[in-house]
């Protein structure tokens, strides 16, 4: 529990909140006496100055005893911890209404009186205390005259009162009171407010975090339903937070599904490429170990056809093994193409002529349909070949004597579409969605040489080129592919 985000928030809070009341408690600790004393002397600011204008407190430099004792009276009844004192011009006391034996000082300093009867002093303005020889206090002073002659000073100590103790202080100042008690109580309310709120924000978080390690216990395979809350379409960082591990979620489990199909495809492409190496391997070597035993045994006739078929065989294996890693070749995402511009149409003609005596030679009429319109593509000229070589070559293989196999070009606007067409026996519906995987072979025709690589091998080039090869087929009616290349300037 004490380690969950939201304890630490809320600690984080409380010691915060703590932090700043203190803070602000001290401050208003350290400040009030200054404000009380302040309030005091601004109270009091023409106190002095009035008396002095009301009474004449000195003749030629000598105290009027009967208007100081006026004015001691008249204080005393109005505020008892008042202390009026009468100096001269050099700060010495000349006559006071304390009690005798509790004056201290008999000269006080007069920078803190001038600068009270200064204009721009800055409250408050402490001066020395004759009762105290280190204390200062508050006060009210004003200068006396006599025709224009400075006289003396009347000195007024205001009865600021030391607190000793921040007891003291709480008991003396309401106003302080009332602030600590408010301090104590936005404390409380902020505390109770801010958990509520933690608790609120970070139970998403919770949800999240739930959700996350049991994607984890389901070993990143099953789906975590969340909250609508978190599907992206606005909200906070973290309901972003939640869309993005909803996404990245359902990302990962069609990665990790990609990975478990690709690795049984990849069990059973190494089990067919056992299988298409070990048998010519195995007739291969039968071959040769015959011709080994019984080269006194048999006729030459019989040698050169022994021969004939090895080496029929190895042809056969190097072809797989060419196809093998050219397949492998391409399928690197950084293959590279070098792309250039060349004519389509003599490429086609190229082709077919390389194939014309094989069709013959099983009865079959190739026939190039090649338009007399500029057919300029861009695209990597050897594997476009090899492309066309591919699917000649399987349109012949799969079309019975007597067959026809066609090649054409169809110019559009801003394609040139290639199209190998056969009237061979055409591809089952369950066949046509395995045609172009690796080692694939309908059923009926296993008999044939080949290695089921080609068609791959030929729409792998194509994607490669951004296109695709695309099939139809009617059963007993023949094939057509064909694929599309963009028009290109010459």
């Amino acid at each position: 529990m004490l380690e969950s985000l939201s304890s630490k928030l809320i600690y984080t809070l409380f010691a915060l909140l703590l932090l700043l009341s203190a803070s602000f408690i001290g401050f208003a600790l350290w400040k009030t006496p200054m404000f009380l004393q302040e309030l005091n002397q601004r109270l009091n600011l023409e106190l002095a100055d009035n008396i002095v204008k009301e009474k004449n407190l000195m003749i030629n430099t000598q105290v009027n005893h009967e208007a100081m004792q006026s004015v001691f009276m008249g204080l005393m009844l109005v505020n008892p911890v008042i202390e009026v004192y009468l100096v001269d011009t050099q700060g010495k006391l000349l006559a006071y209404s304390a009690p005798e034996g509790v004056v201290k000082r008999q000269t006080i300093d007069l920078v803190p009186v001038q600068k009270f009867l200064g204009k721009n002093q800055h409250f408050p303005v402490l001066g020395n205390d004759p009762r105290d020889l280190v204390g200062d206090k508050v006060f009210s002073a004003a200068a006396i005259y006599d025709q224009n002659n400075l006289q003396g000073y009347l000195y007024i100590i205001l009865g600021g009162q030391a607190y000793d103790s921040v007891i003291e202080l709480l008991h003396s100042s309401y106003m302080l009171r009332i602030w600590i008690s408010a301090v104590v109580v936005s404390f409380l309310i902020a505390l109770i407010a801010g958990f509520m709120m933690f608790r609120h924000i970070t139970s998403r978080v919770h949800l999240l975090a739930a959700g996350m390690e049991k994607f984890k216990q389901n070993d990143f395979q099953q789906s975590i339903e969340l909250p609508q809350r978190f599907d992206g379409r606005g909200g906070d960082e973290i309901d972003q937070l939640g869309s993005t591990f909803h996404e990245m979620s359902e990302r990962i489990i069609h990665q990790v599904k990609l990975l478990q199909n690709n690795d049984t495809s990849r069990r059973e492409m190494v089990a067919n490429v056992s299988h298409d190496l070990r048998t010519p391997l195995a007739s291969l070597q039968g071959y040769l170990e015959t011709l080994k035993l019984k080269v006194d045994q048999l006729s030459d006739e019989q040698r050169q056809d022994y021969i004939e078929i090895a080496y029929k065989h190895s042809k056969r294996l190097r072809k797989l093994i060419a196809e093998l890693f050219e397949l492998s070749t391409l399928e690197n995402q950084d293959a590279p193409l070098h792309y250039e511009s060349f004519s389509m149409s003599e490429l086609v003609q190229d082709v077919s002529q390389k194939f014309r005596l094989e069709a013959e030679n099983k009865g079959l009429i190739l026939s190039a349909a090649i338009s007399t319109q500029p057919a300029f593509v861009r695209a990597d000229i050897g594997l476009i070949q090899r492309v066309l070589e591919n699917l000649i070559e399987n349109a012949i293989k799969y079309t019975p004597e007597g067959g026809r196999v066609s090649v054409s070009l169809i110019i559009g606007e801003q394609t040139i579409t290639t199209q190998i067409a056969d009237t061979g026996q055409g591809i089952s519906d369950e066949d046509m969605p395995h045609i172009f995987e690796r080692f694939y072979r309908v059923e009926k025709h296993r008999n044939l040489d080949g290695t089921g690589l080609g068609l791959a091998i030929a729409q792998r080039i194509m994607q490669l080129h951004n296109s695709t090869i695309e099939v139809q087929s009617e059963t007993n009616l023949g094939t057509t592919f064909s694929f599309p290349l963009p028009h290109s300037k010459s």
